[in-house]
C-alpha cells in the first residue's frame, strides 16, 4: 500500500510540473486570446515608430502600425502602454505590457534581460547639432575637450557613447526632449540618435542640423523585445514577423513613413 501510494505521489508531481510547465509556455498567448487584448509597450517620442503628435495626441509610425496588425493577426485589440528606453526592462519583467514595439535596439546587455524577435530595421548612431553651433562642423568634432554630448539613458547611444568617447562630456538625461533643450540653449553641443529619430528635426524643426557618421560607425537592429521563456509566445510573434515581411505589410509602412532605407530584409 505504502508503494502504491508513493507511486502514485510521484506519477501526480510529474503531472502536476507537466501541467504547470504548459500553462507556463501557453499563458501569455492563451491570455491574450482569451481576453482578445494585447498590451503592447511604446515610448510614445519616437518619430515614425511610435509617435504621439503632441497636438492631436494620436499614434502614428512604422511600429504603431505593426501592433494594430498584430492585434489584427491575434484577433485582439491593443491597448499602448508608455514606456522608454530606460523602463522597457522593467515594464516586461513586471508584466506590465506582453511585448515591447518600438524599434529597441538590440545589445548584449539588453539580451541578458530581454528575449528579442528577429530584427526589422538597423541603423546607425547620428548626431544632431544647432546650425547657431560654428564648432560642430563633421563627426570628428564632436569628440573634443571643449564638447558636451548628450544622450537619453537607457538608451544604446548612452552604453555606446560611454565606451567611444575619450575627450568629450557626456551629459545623461531622462526626460522628455531633455536632449534637445540642452542643445538648443547652448549647454550641450550635440546630441546623438538614430535615423528615425533624427528625421523629426530635419523635417519638422529649422534649428537642428545632422551630422552623419563615418560609413558603419556603429549599426545596431532593431527588434520587438518580450520576457525570457513562453516559447509558445516567442513562436507566435516570429510568424508574425516572417508574415509582415513576406506579405509586404512591413515595407508598405516604411514607405509610408520614410524609413525603407533602414529596413531588414
Amino acid at each position: 500500500m505504502r508503494l502504491l501510494c508513493s507511486l502514485l505521489l510521484v506519477i501526480f508531481g510529474f503531472s502536476f510540473q507537466a501541467s504547470a510547465s504548459e500553462n507556463s509556455d501557453t499563458s501569455r498567448l492563451t491570455k491574450i486570446t482569451a481576453q482578445k487584448m494585447i498590451r503592447v509597450c511604446i515610448w510614445p517620442e519616437y518619430y515614425n515608430i511610435t509617435y504621439r503628435n503632441p497636438k492631436t495626441l494620436q499614434l502614428s509610425g512604422l511600429d504603431f502600425d505593426m501592433a494594430n496588425e498584430l492585434g489584427k493577426d491575434l484577433g485582439a485589440s491593443v491597448q499602448f502602454v508608455n514606456s522608454s528606453f530606460s523602463k522597457v526592462t522593467e515594464d516586461i519583467a513586471h508584466d506590465r505590457c506582453d511585448i515591447a514595439m518600438f524599434a529597441i535596439g538590440i545589445t548584449p546587455h539588453r539580451k541578458e534581460k530581454l528575449r528579442f524577435s528577429q530584427p526589422h530595421l538597423s541603423s546607425d548612431i547620428y548626431a544632431i547639432t544647432s546650425k547657431s553651433n560654428p564648432r560642430l562642423q563633421n563627426w570628428h568634432d564632436i569628440d573634443q575637450p571643449s564638447s558636451v554630448v548628450a544622450v537619453s539613458k537607457g538608451s544604446l547611444h548612452e552604453f555606446f557613447m560611454k565606451k567611444s568617447l575619450k575627450s568629450a562630456k557626456l551629459l545623461i538625461l531622462n526626460q522628455p526632449f531633455a536632449r534637445e533643450l540642452e542643445v538648443r540653449s547652448g549647454r550641450a553641443d550635440v546630441f546623438m540618435t538614430d535615423y528615425p529619430y533624427s528625421r523629426r528635426f530635419l523635417e519638422t524643426d529649422d534649428w537642428a542640423k545632422l551630422i552623419s557618421p563615418p560609413a558603419n560607425y556603429h549599426r545596431t537592429s532593431y527588434a520587438y523585445a518580450m520576457k525570457h521563456g513562453d516559447d509558445i509566445w516567442y513562436e507566435r510573434v516570429e510568424s508574425f514577423m516572417r508574415d509582415i515581411k513576406q506579405d509586404g505589410r512591413l515595407m508598405l509602412s516604411a514607405k509610408h513613413h520614410k524609413l525603407s532605407s533602414i529596413l531588414l530584409p
